[in-house]
């Protein structure tokens, strides 16, 4: 399961574009890496910021294109942050939490005091007493305090939307829970956009509002994510959803949802890229390339699959 959008509230004064604006709209963005490199989840994150620069594509924030003189990149990331999922690597392990906070305000054109002013203020937005946290050093640190500290450092800039990576996976399950709800918190204090990456469906259905699952590198369904989790329209979707352990011993997983490894990602199967591993692949699987159905607004569900397209001819096709 992949990249989690969720919908401010249209009351938001720095919403420009009205409700049914977008906030961040990204158009056939493409990069290309050396032989070792891949494409996936985490690299369309840092795409989405700029962190690497696309080879082609577009990105429209509120209406405005990305690293054109309607929205400069700087202007993009003051209004977009990040956290990673590594929270220790994340850190300068030589500067004190609340400069770590700080630092970003201060960039931005804070006064010294302000930014520290400011950083403080996060901390105890993220359940961390400054006085006590904010003199410290990431290696004196807990996993659970340091991700808070880096959502801390997210929020200090003001943006509308935040894209977490990961964020929780590197967590045992207690602090797992405490900063999720921490998370769902925060995006109703703040009026903010999430943008959620996650292996985890059942943290992916407690915080998401719409889902987009991917498979390798390709977006195969998007849709509301009760929709989505209750009549999932792709193969691949469904074995996920399928693979999940079942808390009732009389609903065992006799056989593998899924059959097979995945494809080559330096060198994919021609057309549709989950044919291999797919029980219901016919011939227009195996040549054509299906299209992500014509998304329409939030309630949209579609799926990139033959069985949803008349014009295809698999023999199963379903209209949805």
């Amino acid at each position: 399961m992949r990249p989690l959008l969720h919908d401010a509230p249209a009351c938001d004064p720095r919403d420009r574009g009205g409700p049914l604006q977008p906030l961040l709209i990204a158009r056939d963005l493409r990069k290309h890496f050396p032989v070792k490199g891949s494409g996936g989840k985490s690299t369309l994150a840092r795409l989405l910021l700029h962190l690497v620069v696309p080879d082609a594509g577009e990105l429209v924030f509120d209406g405005d294109r990305v690293n054109t003189h309607e929205l400069p990149v700087d202007a993009l990331r003051r209004q977009v942050q990040i956290v990673f999922q590594d929270s220790y690597s994340s850190l300068n392990p030589r500067m004190p939490v609340r400069d770590s906070v700080a630092f970003g305000p201060f960039v931005q054109g804070k006064k010294k005091q302000q930014a520290r002013d400011i950083a403080c203020e996060m901390l105890g937005k993220v359940g961390l007493d400054p006085d006590l946290f904010g003199p410290r050093y990431p290696h004196e640190l807990s996993g659970g305090q340091k991700q808070r500290v880096n959502i801390a450092r997210a929020l200090a800039t003001g943006p509308r939307m935040v894209i977490l990576d990961e964020p929780v996976s590197a967590l045992d399950k207690s602090v797992e829970a405490q900063v999720l709800n921490l998370l769902r918190t925060l995006k109703r204090q703040f009026n903010l956009t999430y943008l959620f990456i996650s292996h985890d469906l059942n943290v992916v259905r407690y915080l998401s509002d719409r889902v987009l699952v991917m498979y390798l590198g390709r977006a195969v369904e998007i849709g509301p994510i009760d929709a989505v989790f209750e009549r999932p329209l792709h193969p691949y979707t469904h074995a996920l959803l399928a693979s999940r352990p079942s808390m009732d011993p009389a609903r065992r997983i006799e056989e593998a949802p899924i059959i097979g490894d995945p494809p080559n990602p330096i060198d994919p199967p021609p057309g549709c890229r989950f044919h291999p591993r797919c029980p219901f692949a016919e011939m227009p699987c195996e040549k054509t390339d299906p299209l992500l159905g014509t998304w329409e607004g939030p309630q949209s569900h579609v799926a990139a699959c033959h069985m949803h397209d008349l014009a295809a001819g698999h023999s199963r096709f379903e209209n949805v």
